[in-house]
């Protein structure tokens, strides 16, 4: 008997483990169970559908049809999977979507998907992850709870102490992964503002804390020494905040020379402002791998809007940020993007929202466009309200309702007036993207991106083998991707 973990993937304020992402609440569950000295399986919700949706059969796409990513990441065949299923005492699922995206090859687990998949399957089930708090697939609703009484919820919540050695431990869930993987790996918890922004959920978990430098280069040894390559150092909510961060990189890249992808996620435009916030900007261009993208959580251009939701910056602080970022990083890399640049989050649905909240986010949009600077992508969703957030207690969906019938069109405007152009300055017709990795086909179409943080989707119009590296010279450019050809 054994203990079952299924990873149904997470994507939340401060952390992504969908696919390619190997998240950390896997990871730190191993090592536990593995300290315990319990023997484990690790499976994916795309294992549960391929053996009882799909009666075991992966099919390869015909001509005309697109890949099924919702089996893409399963992690054996069939029989292997009925048989760690059958095995199970107790299973540990892990889930939750704290803020949903358009993702390219995964199709994240519901609550009411996981536990239909799981209903025939008669053993101790524990919920743990951002589902605890909820859990959304769409933008701009309520988190959907468990229900289900089969269940048992738990945090799993460790202490960095315990941390220390369970992340290391749990390093060799990359052997039961076939599939390319990006190792997230976290540098703190909670939120170094005392007051968090309205809707996030990070303030609900955790106090702020840092993990200790020395533990991090331990854990991503032990991920490197078993063929892990590419690492984000990207579960937490700002990267400038921890206290040694361009050492970190510095130690990192030092110890660990088969990296091939090193990139950041999270920042506080302020922080890129502080008195560290420029040399460290430069460590980075420098320390990590180009098309690394610093994403900034602006959440609205609106000082209104701002004010009222806590945000953590303001529209001049954000356009500063985005300035130095692209003074250092702006040139143009080995892989044919550039160094180092900053991408935004914007909210529909904030407290406060009107018609003047998105004529001042084009406003700022435009200057950034006027004043020659570049963003690597504009990410764009509807809120999602979690209980015990102070938008949920104060507004709840309120802005939502009022101004859904709006949403499309002031997103439609930010693609066609700011993301196309913008696209065009990035990657201008001609550049050469190297290392483009293969991952799904949609008709004749074959969709390609670099591994690391917010790669660049590329469209090759022909089929080609899947999971293999190309280069690709762009010829086009659409209004969040491009087009080209293999070189």
């Amino acid at each position: 008997m054994a203990t079952i973990i299924i990873d149904c993937y997470t994507d939340e304020p401060a952390g992504l483990g969908v696919p390619p992402y190997i998240g950390t609440y896997p990871r730190y569950i191993a090592g536990w169970l593995k300290h315990s000295n319990e023997e484990y399986y690790y499976l994916t919700i795309d294992d549960l559908r391929l053996v009882t949706i799909y009666s075991g059969k992966k099919k390869e796409p015909k001509p005309s049809e697109k890949t099924n990513i919702k089996v893409y990441n399963t992690t054996r065949p069939a029989e292997g999977i009925r048989k760690i299923l059958d095995s199970a005492d107790k299973i540990i699922v892990i889930a939750g979507v704290h803020t949903p995206g358009k993702y390219l090859s995964a199709v994240p687990g519901t609550i009411s998907e996981i536990v239909k998949l799981l209903e025939s399957i008669k053993c101790e089930k524990i919920l743990t992850g951002p589902a605890v708090y909820g859990s959304s697939l769409v933008g701009g609703r309520k988190g959907e709870k468990i229900r289900s009484r089969e269940f048992k919820t738990e945090a799993f919540d460790f202490s960095y102490g315990e941390i220390r050695e369970y992340a290391v431990l749990g390093a060799d869930v990359a052997k039961q992964i076939p599939q390319l993987r990006i190792a997230e790996i976290e540098t703190s918890k909670g939120c170094s503002r005392k007051k968090g922004c309205s809707f996030c959920t990070e303030p609900l978990k955790h106090r702020l804390e840092f993990r200790k430098e020395e533990d991090i280069l331990r854990e991503i040894s032990a991920l490197s020494r078993l063929g892990v390559d590419y690492f984000r150092l990207g579960k937490q909510s700002c990267f400038y905040s921890y206290p040694s961060a361009g050492e970190l990189l510095q130690k990192t890249r030092k110890e660990n020379r088969n990296i091939k992808v090193l990139h950041i996620d999270n920042v506080n435009p302020t922080m890129v402002l502080s008195k560290k916030g420029e040399e460290l900007t430069k460590q980075i261009a420098k320390y990590c791998t180009p098309g690394n993208v610093a994403a900034f959580g602006v959440e609205s251009f609106d000082r209104e809007v701002a004010e009222q939701n806590c945000l953590n910056t303001v529209p001049e602080q954000s356009f500063e940020a985005i300035r130095i970022v692209n003074k250092h990083g702006a040139k143009t890399g080995e892989n044919g993007m550039p160094c180092f640049l900053p991408g935004i989050n914007l909210l529909f649905g904030l407290k406060g929202e009107s018609r003047q909240t998105h004529e001042e986010n084009m406003k700022w949009l435009k200057k950034i466009l006027d004043e020659n600077l570049m963003l690597r992508r504009i990410n764009i969703r509807q809120v999602n309200i979690f209980e015990g957030t102070p938008l949920h207690e104060t507004v709840g969906n309120k802005f939502i309702k009022k101004n859904k019938k709006f949403y499309w069109k002031w997103r439609n405007e930010v693609r066609q007036k700011i993301d196309y152009p913008m696209l065009k300055r990035v990657t201008p017709e001609g550049s050469v993207l190297k290392n483009v990795r293969t991952e799904i086909y949609d008709g004749k179409t074959t969709f390609a991106r670099q591994v690391g943080t917010y790669p660049l989707i590329a469209g090759i119009k022909c089929r080609i083998p899947l999971n293999e590296f190309v280069n690709v010279k762009v010829e086009g450019h659409m209004l969040r991707s491009v087009t080209g050809r293999v070189v």
